[in-house]
């Protein structure tokens, strides 16, 4: 059958094209993608082209789909895996494979899986590491949602704390203690906000600090104050650009100590330096942020990790736990993402929208594979409208949901956008 992708061929070198599939074999599925949400990994894979760690291609004979962020609908089952999934199901992915010990990855790695595309085929060890996992909520960018959600997931999981005179790890952000959210009003700051207030393991109070009035007034609307403190977390949001002294300033919000948790998400060393200082004794910094440089450094207080038993975290992506924690608890209601979503378009939009994707401003940009769509942003929808009926119809819809994404949303652009 007949699938249209986008493939990488080299640095920046990003090719929407139509070829076909070959039938599956016993131990594979084909899938139809629905939804793909755009990521930084991916930006950093276009740039790096073949240099890339997880690729493992000759890129110029055998070109690989990007996009891992994905989630479909079950087209084919091959007959190994057909007691366990059928035609029909919905489902999301971990893109993080850890097969036999490679950095094998969908969106990354393979000529005939990736997200940025119409159809797909699962090879076997997708499901061999069970990391095909079925999805039942409501709506498919929820799904697409769900892979960087489970990086947020994985990021808490993997803080750690130790009493004193033990050598046990205790795994986990500090449960009742004080969290504090570094450049954290982005999209995957938002996304941290949303699971430190509605987990299991909860802090007592978590400060949010940014440096743009703007992107944190949108954060205090999407999550409530009043929210936080219903689910027991006492929030407070603060803008430290005209501090002099943010490190004083923000232990003041917590009484004058450090705190037991720290994550940053904006890979700036004097930033670092900053989480750093606030580390409470026993404190764990999480470098959740990704740079760019991979010679990038900044300064850690040794004294204090000698002394004061500080801990640095870095994480990468989260496992197949976490990516089922997260969609678990979007089924339930308990975590809804889509405050990441700030952008929406077609196929077509791939290629120029990964290339530029720094120089783009707002959260996360959503793509439907099957649509021909220019990339807007959702607040961009009234104004596209004043012109075209398409966007002024989801203007109307999204007014509804204070400007944000909604299943009403995508169930309309589903059946009205032009085909791709």
């Amino acid at each position: 059958m007949k699938t249209k992708a986008v493939r990488l061929y080299g640095v920046n070198d990003l090719r929407l094209e139509e070829f076909d599939l070959r039938p599956i074999r016993d131990d594979e599925i084909l899938a139809r993608i629905v939804s793909d949400s755009i990521c930084m990994s991916s930006y950093k894979l276009a740039v790096e082209g073949a240099a890339h760690k997880r690729i493992r291609h000759d890129l110029a004979k055998d070109p690989i789909i990007i996009g891992h962020e994905f989630c479909g609908v079950l087209v084919e089952v091959g007959k190994k895996w057909a007691r366990k999934f059928k035609a029909g199901d919905k489902f999301g992915i971990q893109p993080a494979l850890n097969y036999q010990g490679t950095l094998w990855a969908p969106g990354y790695s393979y000529t005939e899986l990736g997200g940025d595309a119409t159809f797909v085929i699962i090879p076997n060890e997708v499901m061999e590491m069970e990391c095909l996992l079925p999805f039942e909520a409501d709506a498919f960018f929820k799904g697409s949602l769900s892979e960087p959600m489970s990086c947020i997931v994985g990021a808490y999981h993997a803080q750690y704390h130790v009493k004193t005179g033990s050598y046990v790890h205790e795994m986990g952000i500090r449960e009742g203690g004080s969290l504090a959210l570094l450049a954290a009003v982005g999209p995957m700051g938002i996304g941290a906000i949303d699971y430190a207030m509605h987990a299991d393991r909860k802090p007592s109070r978590v400060v949010v600090a940014d440096i743009d009035d703007a992107r944190l007034a949108r954060a205090a609307l999407i999550l409530p104050v009043v929210e936080a403190a219903r689910n027991g977390v006492e929030l407070i949001y603060v803008n430290t650009k005209d501090i002099a002294d943010p490190v004083a300033a923000l232990r003041a919000l917590n009484g004058g100590k450090g705190f037991d948790d720290v994550f940053l998400f904006a890979a700036v060393k004097s930033l670092f330096e900053t989480a750093d200082r606030l580390l409470a004794q026993d404190g764990c910094l999480n470098f959740f942020a990704g740079p760019t440089d991979p010679s990038f450094s900044a300064s850690l207080n040794l004294y204090d990790v000698h002394y004061d038993a500080h801990h640095l975290v870095g994480t990468s992506g989260g496992n197949t736990d976490d990516i089922r924690e997260s969609l678990e608890m979007m089924a339930k209601g308990r975590l809804n993402p889509v405050a990441m979503v700030t952008h929406v378009g077609g196929l077509n939009a791939v290629p120029q929208t990964t290339i530029d994707l720094p120089k783009i401003p707002g959260g996360k940009k959503l793509i439907y594979t099957h649509k021909r769509l220019d990339l807007v942003a959702i607040a961009d929808f009234a104004q596209r409208g004043r012109s075209d009926p398409f966007y002024a119809q989801l203007a109307r819809i999204v007014e509804k949901t204070d400007g944000f994404w909604s299943k009403e949303a995508e169930d309309w652009l589903l059946a009205q956008a032009p085909e791709i």
